[in-house]
């Protein structure tokens, strides 16, 4: 089959974060999606009665709230976007007593007991995954980058791979399930991956022979749409974009603007090596799979992969020493330095699930002090 890819602005970006509602006073989740997504709509007299606010949306569980932004050059843009539309919630949950965090999971509300959103394809995805689909109260953040030729897409795809472990790492907060503590920084990344077609991405040697799998995933019926491909970095064709899904939810928009601003520079800089003739550095799939693993597990203090010959390095060593300092040219043309610059203040703060652990060792292990301080972090930023 032919898949065209749409075209883009080399190097523009949106960014997708999905919230989850809690109530304000005990931080357990709120099903309200639809009464908010309702109630914001009646507030913009310019959207018909039955049509989708463009930049806020309905998710998979009627605990979600998806914010999207649109198209922008610039990191800070986009973080503009996304407050004036987080604010746009506000505007509806403050009066209902409903407040909004992002992390990977929610500490302690049961997943099997969080109702879906009554939409077929939603229906259809539980119906076919049962017990794992039921456990899908998660929440991610994703960053699309855009590609100037559909060429780049799969060898940019490739080269986001080697850094699959440093956003995993920088964006692990989901250590708690159902109220237990599971030892592991990402619980969210080894649960979303029990999904059909999520997970790790293969790697094709060209466009043709993509469009040879996505076509043979039509054919034997293991997807509907080319967006049920929900690998954790992937071609977008349809926006001419492709797409950094790796990372569990992100608490602060200090945070969502780092990640945006390291995933726009490395798509920038692969770019440039693919328009200079350079072969983009790829590593085994046993490598990536070990480097996801250890990523989830240990958080910040994985020891990751860094090529074939299986080199070694903590994570956050590799970042400060190497990845930043590499980027930072890059950063300053794209005007995203300072975004950049946030990347060092997660390592020095402490990643999601680090934050999380001091909160509820502070709190005797009560996880509801963790969605609360989790609620203040969304408000009041990353030092609440």
């Amino acid at each position: 089959m032919q898949i065209d890819f749409a075209h883009s602005e080399q190097s523009t970006l949106g960014i997708e974060w999905e919230l989850a509602l809690v109530d304000a006073t005990s931080g357990d989740l709120k099903s309200v999606a639809q009464e908010v997504l309702r109630e914001v709509t009646v507030r913009h007299p310019e959207l018909q009665e039955d049509e989708e606010h463009p930049h806020i949306k309905q998710e998979l569980l009627l605990n979600t709230v998806e914010l999207v932004t649109g198209v922008h050059h610039r990191v800070d843009e986009a973080k503009d976007d996304l407050q004036r539309n987080l604010a746009a919630v506000r505007e509806v949950t403050d009066p209902m007593g409903v407040e909004m965090f992002s992390a990977g999971s929610h500490p302690f509300s049961p997943p099997q007991l969080q109702p879906v959103t009554d939409k077929e394809r939603y229906a259809k995805l539980i119906d076919r995954t049962q017990w794992w689909g039921r456990q899908m109260v998660i929440y991610g953040v994703h960053v699309h980058v855009g590609l100037n030729h559909r060429d780049k897409a799969l060898p940019v795809m490739d080269a986001l791979m080697n850094y699959m472990p440093h956003f995993q790492a920088l964006s692990a907060s989901s250590p708690y399930w159902g109220g237990e503590d599971t030892g592991y920084a990402s619980q969210r990344a080894l649960m979303f991956q029990q999904l059909p077609t999520a997970g790790l991405p293969f790697s094709f040697s060209s466009w043709g022979q993509y469009e040879d799998y996505v076509q043979d995933m039509f054919t034997t019926g293991v997807i509907d749409t080319g967006s049920e491909i929900r690998w954790d970095i992937r071609p977008v064709p349809a926006l001419g974009t492709i797409e950094m899904r790796v990372c569990d939810g992100l608490a602060t928009l200090e945070e969502v603007g780092a990640i945006a601003a390291l995933t726009q520079c490395l798509v920038e800089e692969a770019s440039q090596q693919l328009d200079a003739g350079w072969a983009v550095p790829t590593m085994p799939r046993w490598h990536l799979k070990e480097n996801k693993w250890r990523a989830a597990r240990y958080g910040m203090d994985a020891i990751i992969i860094l090529n074939q010959a299986g080199d070694e390095l903590l994570v956050t060593e590799h970042l400060r020493n190497n990845v930043l300092n590499r980027l930072e040219p890059i950063a300053a043309k794209l005007g995203c330095a300072d975004e950049l610059a946030h990347v060092d203040r997660i390592i020095e703060r402490g990643a999601g699930y680090q934050r999380q652990r001091r909160v509820a060792d502070a709190n005797d292990g009560e996880l509801r002090a963790v969605v609360l301080d989790l609620v203040q972090q969304m408000r009041l930023g990353p030092d609440a």
